[in-house]
């Protein structure tokens, strides 16, 4: 399992919200696609929307991964100049949406990185991990780091944890 940077992890997993809640309960896919398309269409027209979980969003649906071991590997580092490796990881057979993927590529790439790395680790939840910076797991390591070590009493006789022969060596 692969550790991705944190920034990635924290968009992957609101990008599971945002399509939850746009989905909503019950599920309307009517309504899902209709928001869908409409975001296609704005980044297609080279929209100076500049949001990478809107446009993972509108592409999570129709982005092909084709090479998801250089998809994860470029996960690690959130800031990169490799849009055209990128790009030639996956492939989108809808035409618009291929054409949005373009146009923010040209206009964006680094936005357009981040969205499809983004896409790749929503899709694929079980092929990476993310480190816990909770506040909760911060403190239990801090406090959890004394628990661990021995603990010497006073007057307790440790001569034996430093000489093996003891007293003989006189």
């Amino acid at each position: 399992m692969k550790t991705t940077h944190p920034e990635f992890a924290y968009q992957s997993r609101e990008l599971g919200i945002q399509i939850e809640d746009t989905l909503g309960d019950p599920p309307d896919r009517r309504n899902y696609a209709k928001v869908i398309q409409s975001l296609i269409d704005e980044f297609a027209r080279s929209s100076a929307i500049d949001d990478v979980n809107l446009l993972s969003f509108a592409l999570a649906d129709h982005l092909r991964f084709n090479d998801p071991a250089g998809l994860l590997a470029q996960s690690t580092q959130y800031d990169g100049d490799e849009i055209e490796e990128i790009l030639a990881m996956v492939s989108c057979e809808n035409g618009t949406a291929a054409k949005a993927l373009t146009s923010v590529a040209c206009a964006n790439p680094q936005l357009a990185r981040r969205a499809i790395i983004t896409a790749f680790l929503y899709k694929n939840p079980r092929r990476w991990s993310d480190e816990d910076h909770s506040l909760e797991t911060l403190q239990k390591s801090e406090s959890g780091d004394d628990e661990d070590e021995d603990q010497l009493t006073p007057g307790l006789d440790i001569e034996h944890l430093f000489d093996s022969n003891g007293d003989k060596n006189v």
